[in-house]
C-alpha cells in the first residue's frame, strides 16, 4: 500500500478551495483557544476565611502578651486559614460562530496542503487486531510516528490495533477538528473520507 501527496491542484480537483493568503489565521487561534478552554474542568476551589472550618474563638486576649493581634484562627495570614482571591469553580468554555469554525478548519487544512503535510491513500485498514500490523501499514505510508489518520469509518480490527501507538490519532470526517489538524507532522486521508472533506468545507 502506498500514499500519494495531496497537491493543491489535486485539492482544487476535490473542490477544496485552497487559502493562499493571510486569511483565516485569527479565526484559527480564535477556534484552537476554545478548543482547549472548553476542554477545562474549571472545578479548582479553595475556601476562604469565612469557609475554613476553624473556631470563632479569639486566640490570645487583645493586649498584654507582646504577641501581634489575632482575631480568629482563619486569617488568611495562618498556616491553615483562609485562601484571598484563590480560585472558585468557573467556565471557562468560549463560543466560536459556526463560520469562524468553518474558516479556521479550512485555513488549517490549506497551510498543510500547501506544506505537502497531506497525503492521500486508498484504505487504512488490517485483518487482524494486531498493533504491529497497523505499524508496519503505517510505516508503508509515511516515515513520521507523529501522524493524523481520517477516514469516514474504521473496522473494530483497525481501532484495537491502532489504539496503542500513542503519536497516532484515528479520527473521522465529521469529529476532526483545527487543533488536530495542527497538531501531528502528517495528515494520512483515504480517498472515500477526501470527499466527504471536501463537503464539510465546500
Amino acid at each position: 500500500m502506498s500514499a500519494t501527496v495531496l497537491t493543491v491542484a489535486d485539492a482544487k480537483k476535490a473542490n477544496i478551495s485552497i487559502i493562499e493568503n493571510g486569511r483565516g489565521t485569527q479565526a484559527v487561534h480564535d477556534a484552537v483557544v476554545a478548543l482547549r478552554a472548553n476542554r477545562r474542568s474549571g472545578t479548582a476551589n479553595t475556601k476562604t476565611k469565612a469557609e475554613v472550618t476553624a473556631s470563632g474563638k479569639k486566640p490570645w486576649r487583645q493586649k498584654g502578651t507582646g504577641r501581634a493581634r489575632a482575631g480568629y484562627t482563619s486569617s488568611p495570614v495562618w498556616t491553615g486559614g483562609g485562601v484571598v482571591f484563590g480560585p472558585k469553580p468557573r467556565d471557562y468554555s468560549k463560543k466560536v460562530s459556526k463560520r469562524v469554525k468553518k474558516l479556521a478548519f479550512l485555513k488549517a487544512l490549506s497551510a498543510r496542503i500547501l506544506g505537502g503535510d497531506v497525503l492521500v491513500t486508498d484504505e487504512i485498514a488490517v485483518t487482524e487486531p494486531k498493533t504491529k500490523n497497523f505499524v508496519k501499514l503505517l510505516q508503508s505510508l509515511t516515515e513520521e510516528q507523529r501522524v493524523l489518520v481520517i477516514a469516514n469509518q474504521y473496522s473494530p480490527e483497525t481501532y484495537r490495533a491502532a489504539r496503542n501507538v500513542r503519536p497516532v490519532l484515528l479520527n473521522t470526517v465529521g469529529e476532526v477538528n483545527t487543533e488536530q489538524l495542527l497538531a501531528f507532522r502528517k495528515i494520512i486521508v483515504t480517498k472515500d473520507a477526501l470527499i466527504k472533506l471536501s463537503e464539510r468545507v465546500s
